[in-house]
């Protein structure tokens, strides 16, 4: 038998409109597995809505819940699913109840998305989060007083936040390893086919860093610089210094292993958040130019154009 807490925990999870259906199954198998291998139903869990009526997944599936939010009995955690939609009927609802669980000093979590939701009933204040690596640079902008790292999941005191979809697994492994130790972690992970249990370190591999794989040390830590750097770009010699190369190292490196020069993946990396912050917030064009590095808007206008063929404003024409 394996030893460890004995008392059961009681998750919650709320879903909203086009929650992700890939993140809720992630986090509740997990749990379910942990049961099967523990011979006993120690992981329990209810969903709740708005209104207690059922809510569409992003996938178009509908979903039935247990409660509505407001009829939520008490919970060890109070996970948000949020998927593509953070506007959705009954949003005040929803923000109300997670305040009143937080003034009762009730653990919250978030799947995917679900930290802008945290974020904006002010769960989030004094704590590290995590985020989908696509919400990112929005709520960064909008938060920006609120610590988001890019890691696969945060846990910070009573608050437990991932960026969704395989990495809600890892959340909850790591919970299942607070309970129970690493031996039954392992186990469940390879019910899975989990290859490598993440730690909280461990960062997400998002949009081009996905290029990097396997790829030299340095350079990693070139492309890290300059992710954290885009509103204020470094220059060749600062990115040179900040790896104890040269100039000349820098480029060779670069053009070797993603066949381009450094200027030209650090003008895409900027450009690639801007385009995230016309989709994800409401910023003037001006202010995303600024935000990403630009000091004249037509010249962020004409690479924009270059880098994806169409013009910054189009951006905000399209629904996604």
């Amino acid at each position: 038998m394996i030893e460890g807490r004995a008392e059961g925990r009681q998750f919650a999870f709320l879903l909203v409109d086009r929650f992700s259906m890939f993140s809720l199954s992630a986090a509740i198998d997990t749990c379910r597995s942990a049961n099967r291998l523990l011979d006993r139903n120690f992981y329990s869990w209810t969903t709740a809505s708005a209104d207690g009526e059922a809510v569409m997944a992003s996938n178009g599936l509908p979903i039935k819940v247990d409660y509505a939010i407001g009829d939520l009995p008490p919970a060890d955690i109070l996970f948000v699913c949020v998927g593509l939609a953070t506007e959705f009927p009954g949003k005040s609802k929803v923000l109300a109840a997670l305040r009143s669980w937080g003034r009762q000093g009730r653990a919250l979590g978030a799947l995917s998305a679900g930290s802008l939701l945290l974020a904006e009933a002010g769960q989030l204040d004094g704590h590290r989060c995590t985020i989908h690596w696509e919400n990112r640079a929005g709520f960064r902008e909008r938060f920006p007083d609120i610590d988001c790292t890019g890691n696969v999941y945060e846990i910070d005191r009573k608050r437990y936040t991932c960026a969704g979809v395989t990495t809600s697994i890892d959340l909850m492994l790591e919970i299942i390893r607070s309970d129970f130790g690493s031996d039954l972690v392992n186990e469940v992970a390879n019910q899975f086919q989990h290859e490598r249990v993440r730690s909280q370190a461990d960062r997400q591999r998002v949009g081009p860093e996905r290029e990097l794989s396997g790829k030299s040390d340095k350079l990693k830590k070139i492309v890290a610089l300059m992710a954290e750097n885009l509103d204020e770009p470094f220059s060749a010699v600062e990115l040179a210094k900040g790896v104890g190369l040269s100039v000349r190292q820098v480029e060779r490196l670069f053009l070797r292993h993603l066949g381009m020069t450094p200027g030209r993946y650090y003008m895409r990396l900027r450009l690639e958040r801007a385009r995230e912050l016309l989709r994800q917030t409401n910023m003037p064009i001006l202010d995303v130019a600024i935000a990403t590095g630009f000091t004249s808007h037509s010249y962020f206008a004409q690479s924009y154009r270059l880098l994806f063929g169409r013009p910054p404003s189009d951006e905000r024409r399209t629904t996604y």
